[in-house]
């Protein structure tokens, strides 16, 4: 299950980390500790989270060069599969974004719920895009 650091989703979220901090404190968002101590939180959990109050657009996280002006970094908040095709939704901010793609291209980017992406949109052609270290 994919973890976050907490100023990874408040960059996500569109808030402050002392909000996200917030969150955990008032039982809103549960957190755990990663090998390291520091405090993480379940991609999956903060995608149902994100669902419900979604914020300000977040930085995209992977920001490579590329054609297309219109890209949505978020969480993947929900992956429906069958054995040839996807739906993959993501909350982008206020924006829920959804794209139809290959099972196999969801299992390359090891697209599940929790996990950042950006949705690139071109023309009709919706791509998402993981950060290159997975």
């Amino acid at each position: 299950m994919p973890t976050l650091r907490i100023r990874e989703a408040a960059e996500l979220l569109g808030v402050s980390d002392d909000t996200v901090r917030r969150w955990i404190d008032d039982g809103s968002i549960a957190a755990s500790t990663d090998e390291s101590g520091r405090k993480v939180l379940d991609g999956a959990q903060l995608a149902g989270f994100v669902r419900e109050h979604a914020g300000r657009v977040p930085q995209d996280p992977v920001a490579i060069g590329s054609s297309a002006r219109n890209r949505f970094a978020g969480l993947v908040t929900k992956v429906v599969s069958d054995t040839v095709m996807s739906q993959v939704e993501m909350q982008c901010g206020p924006f829920t974004v959804v794209s139809l793609m290959s099972t196999d291209a969801v299992r390359d980017l090891q697209l599940e719920p929790g996990s950042v992406a950006v949705a690139v949109v071109k023309a009709t052609t919706v791509i998402v895009e993981t950060p290159g270290d997975t």
